[in-house]
């Protein structure tokens, strides 16, 4: 367990945050706080937000009901620490250059089956797409980041997408191709023991989605 110092400097950053005006941080507060969970980003920032809700938002995240549940188990914790304990890195999430946040959204929602975690910006120029455990951050670039075709002619990849089954992999590919996908590489079996496809998304962003073959 980090620090009860540390936990407090993370509630001030979040109040901090949201004080700011930083929309990434509505999905966290909605996420952690269920009194927020029926509001939409723009509605979390109008709402009302103080230093406990923040504190309340590190001590769910720690898995604590309230700020003084995580403040009466911090010292036990703390004695009980005989040794380092490794950091567990629990989630990645790739971020693609596109030239148009919207468009972006609506390929990933009506091709590839993610939904819209939020998006930030008048007019945006951030956002991020999920679809299960899967996350893709969103940012609006517009120069050209890449020289000419080389992201497809080295095969350069954006982000690598897995699924546990070989059936998941192949039915995934099927959907795809059903809704008009323009793949890259279609299904293959690869030396190694995997099977993969990779799709181009129209800013030229090269996507694997890998799993086992057998």
């Amino acid at each position: 367990m980090p620090n009860l110092e540390n936990l407090k400097k993370q509630a001030k950053q979040y109040l901090r945050w949201y004080r700011e005006g930083y929309h990434p941080v509505a999905a966290e507060i909605r996420a952690a706080l269920p009194r927020f969970q029926h509001l939409d980003d723009s509605e979390v920032m109008q709402a009302a937000f103080k230093l406990a809700d923040a504190q309340e938002l590190v001590a769910r995240q720690q898995g604590f009901e309230s700020w003084q549940a995580l403040k009466s188990e911090a010292p036990v914790m703390n004695d009980q620490k005989t040794r380092t304990t490794r950091p567990s890195l629990t989630a990645t999430a790739a971020q693609l250059f596109v030239a148009d946040i919207t468009a972006s959204c609506d390929f990933f929602t009506g091709k590839l089956g993610f939904s819209v975690d939020f998006v930030y910006g008048e007019p945006p120029f951030y956002g991020q797409v999920v679809r299960d455990r899967a996350q893709l951050a969103l940012r609006l670039v517009c120069e050209p980041v890449f020289a000419g075709d080389i992201r497809q002619r080295e095969h350069l990849l954006s982000a690598s997408i897995t699924v546990d089954t070989a059936s998941e992999i192949k039915q995934l590919f099927l959907d795809f191709q059903a809704a008009g996908v323009v793949f890259h590489q279609t299904l293959r079996k690869e030396p190694w023991g995997a099977r993969n496809f990779i799709v181009l998304d129209p800013d030229g962003n090269l996507i694997l989605f890998a799993g086992p073959a057998d």
